[in-house]
């Protein structure tokens, strides 16, 4: 008998894996949680499995999420993004992330922590939602609504309420695997 899993999850393996091992799981690294926010951002209008398959690539392209190296990204580096076809090729989400690794070094400079700024939307801990159904689940929600505003006001882009919260959910800050799924019950 194999194990329920959230609904959204289907059956492609790279989707599988990614849901049993990563999604939900707290992350407090700042690099780590950088790299996640700009992948989320990436993610809009498109569905995850698209950022998914392009994630190793999307490593190799912006040299592992380092935010100084993207910092200081010039036009060459950016037009060598918009001819990579192992990426999304969208001049404003390439923009975003070379936007958000400047936005970022400021708010590490100003705060020292990535990771305590943003889990101090959720009190340092995850939220332990239990939802019956995929369908239970929000698109956002007023913390998600409160980061995204705070992130923009700190110069973030891509960071909307609706990114803000799959992020959340993504890195931990709230457990929305449904009741029903075997990862609930780990992440509880």
């Amino acid at each position: 008998m194999s194990e329920i899993r959230c609904a959204w999850v289907g059956s492609d393996p790279l989707y599988i894996a990614y849901h049993d091992k990563e999604w939900g799981v707290p992350v407090y690294d700042d690099r780590q949680l950088l790299a996640k926010l700009i992948l989320d951002g990436a993610q809009a209008g498109l569905s995850w499995i698209t950022v998914l398959r392009k994630r190793d690539n999307y490593y190799k392209a912006f040299d592992n999420f380092d935010p100084l190296k993207m910092a200081a990204y010039d036009e060459v580096k950016f037009e060598e993004l918009m001819n990579n076809p192992g990426i999304i090729r969208n001049r404003q989400k390439i923009n975003s992330a070379i936007k958000n690794a400047q936005a970022y070094l400021k708010l590490k400079e100003e705060l020292g922590s990535f990771s305590a700024f943003l889990w101090g939307f959720v009190d340092g801990r995850p939220t332990q939602n239990a939802w019956p159904t995929l369908a239970n689940l929000p698109a956002k929600t007023p913390v998600s609504e409160a980061m995204s505003k705070t992130l923009k006001k700190r110069g973030f882009s891509f960071v909307g309420p609706t990114i803000c919260y799959a992020f959340m959910q993504a890195v931990g800050m709230v457990n929305d695997h449904t009741i029903d799924c075997f990862r609930y019950h780990d992440l509880k």
